[in-house]
């Protein structure tokens, strides 16, 4: 009960700061200062519960103070207001990802810059090319390097990582499984005897002939004794790094973020960032909890997170949740699924009745999410197979009948592979999800040809949980390199909104169950109010609203009316975090 009035207190706070703004409109009192900044002559797509489209907008003190046509607005304008003519560009909300790894992923090319890879050709003359360079003996290790994108769609085999390095222990490690060369089974110790015995999750694929490993290891790449890989940044230059990324989610119109997975030293970095007024994206975070750990650790580990400074509520910087790992993932061939994967030469899968791995037990996960729950820790897990995502909402459920949970919004992350009864649960309960539409783009034709249009009737069915009525937000899972269209998962919102909108993968001939497509009012609202919605902000922003908090990005071209094949290609002029510009187009306009 102290939980839940903790968590209706601070909405209760939003509120009324909310309220005093238009009571102190109504007196006069704001008005005689006047706004900062008054934005006209644009379309500004506010993004509130009408969709309503103004042509002016009004800022003061990092909120915004109205919104509505000019001749109402520029009535309150000062000799010290600055007045901005939009020239007829589009404003949107700023934009949120809900769903970033951001320290990993500004540091992934610290040591070397990594090429793009479409084939096991490439894959090979990277690690070649290592060879020649990396000290006989040393490990070499290629990460998120996925099989679903390559051409060949397929794991590099152990002979072939041989043939190419044959004295370095190698790995190709693509989300949870990997793909080793024999010297590295060989260092790790795992042969033809070898058995997990450490209690944690994971499966040695064995040659069904010889019973020897063929390399594959499926979510257990923790047995690996890999050595370092490069040099490692200090503590300045990962805050540099951070901040390089930072920067370029702004170029993209990204003023908020989630950070899915945070560990402690995350936290300590965007401290940092904070207090030295460098945070340039507002950080929503899910502290990270190894649910292989005993529950008495676990529960330790969720108490610091509940007690920790930052779970106090702030808009720059909210530790307000917790993640862990249900199941493996679709792009690697682990995610936990009702029925069997199938005999698959693109995953190596040679057991017919082979479903996938699951990490938790069902009543230790729902424990966990007990523990989180009654803390005012928003529970997320990491689930991609249906049979892992019913998992987590039957834990959910039974939370439910004595701590109802719709008010602490649980969320499940990722939550691609799902089923009508599934969905109808989701909304019952008021589970949120953050969802990768990147995946389907780079990643569904992989899947067509593993799985069939029928079981993947509700792969991200985005229109259907619109229309139950299920809130879900638009992410990327971004986890390595700096760059919106070159890192391996992209994180170009534009680029999410254009595939939610066509559902069309790369390299095939139309779209996937098209049923499922978005409007573009939907669409910008994955980006904008419902993920401010599952981070429990959407009184704070979302959306352009008196108010709320001044984050809105400028376009160059128009997100509404443009054909919408360049949806995906649309670039930001300006981008404003709390009324002030992090990021402004070099191009001349």
């Amino acid at each position: 009960m102290a939980s839940t009035l903790l968590s209706i207190a601070r909405h209760d706070r939003i509120a009324c700061w909310t309220g005093l703004i238009l009571l102190l409109l109504a007196d006069g009192s704001l008005q005689a200062k006047g706004p900062d900044l008054i934005l006209r002559n644009g379309k500004i797509v506010t993004v509130d519960a009408n969709f309503t489209v103004a042509d002016s907008l009004a800022i003061q003190d990092g909120r915004i103070l109205a919104v509505g046509k000019f001749d109402d607005i520029k009535t309150l304008g000062t000799e010290n207001t600055l007045l901005l003519d939009l020239g007829g560009k589009t404003v949107l909300p700023g934009l949120i990802d809900s769903h970033v790894h951001p320290v990993a992923a500004s540091t992934y090319e610290f040591d070397h810059p990594i090429p793009e890879m479409d084939t096991i050709a490439d894959v090979l003359q990277y690690i070649a090319a290592r060879a020649a360079i990396v000290e006989a003996g040393q490990w070499i290790v290629i990460r998120q390097v996925f099989i679903t994108r390559l051409r060949d769609q397929r794991y590099p085999t152990r002979q072939e990582l041989d043939r190419v390095a044959p004295s370095h222990p190698v790995m190709f490690a693509t989300g949870p499984d990997a793909s080793l060369n024999s010297l590295a089974l060989s260092r790790s110790g795992i042969n033809r005897d070898f058995q997990i015995t450490d209690g944690g999750p994971g499966r040695i694929e064995r040659d069904p002939d010889t019973g020897e490993p063929t390399g594959i290891l499926r979510s257990c790449t923790r047995l690996v004794k890999s050595g370092p890989t490069g040099k490692s940044p200090s503590e300045a230059e990962q805050l540099l790094q951070l901040k390089r990324l930072l920067a370029d989610y702004n170029s993209v119109g990204i003023t908020s973020i989630a950070d899915r997975d945070t560990s402690d030293d995350a936290v300590s970095l965007h401290t940092k960032l904070r207090d030295r007024g460098e945070l340039t994206c507002r950080v929503f975070m899910n502290l990270s909890v190894d649910a292989q750990q005993p529950l008495d650790k676990i529960t330790q580990r969720i108490e610091q997170a509940a007690a920790h400074p930052l779970h106090a509520y702030d808009n720059r910087l909210w530790l307000r949740g917790i993640k862990c790992y249900l199941d493996g993932g679709m792009l690697t061939g682990s995610a936990y699924m009702k029925q069997p994967w199938g005999v698959s030469r693109i995953y190596s899968i040679t057991d017919p009745d082979y479903r996938g791995l699951r990490f938790i037990d069902p009543e230790k996960l729902t424990a966990i999410a007990r523990l989180a729950l009654e803390h005012d820790l928003q529970m997320t897990a990491h689930s991609v197979g249906d049979g892992a995502v019913q998992t987590l909402i039957d834990a959910y459920a039974a939370i439910n009948r004595d701590l109802p949970v719709r008010d602490r919004r649980p969320c499940i992350t990722h939550c691609n592979f799902l089923s009508a009864s599934a969905i109808d649960q989701m909304r019952d309960l008021g589970i949120v999800a953050d969802l990768q539409p990147a995946w389907l783009w780079l990643d569904g034709q992989t899947l067509l040809t593993q799985f069939g249009q029928e079981r993947l009737a509700y792969f991200q069915p985005y229109r259907t949980l619109f229309e139950r009525g299920v809130i879900i937000g638009g992410g990327s899972d971004h986890m390595q390199k700096i760059g919106s269209l070159r890192s391996v998962n992209p994180y170009n919102p534009f680029l999410g909104m254009w595939i939610a909108l066509t559902r069309s993968p790369r390299r095939s001939d139309g779209p996937l169950h098209p049923e499922q497509k978005l409007t573009r009012e939907q669409a910008l609202r994955l980006y904008t109010i419902n993920n401010a919605y599952l981070t429990f902000e959407e009184r704070e922003k979302g959306s352009l609203e008196v108010g709320k908090l001044a984050d809105f990005v400028i376009l160059n071209q128009d997100f509404l009316t443009c054909p919408e094949d360049e949806i995906k290609d649309l670039t930001v002029y300006r981008t404003y975090l709390g009324g002030k510009i992090v990021y402004r187009s070099a191009a001349v306009r």
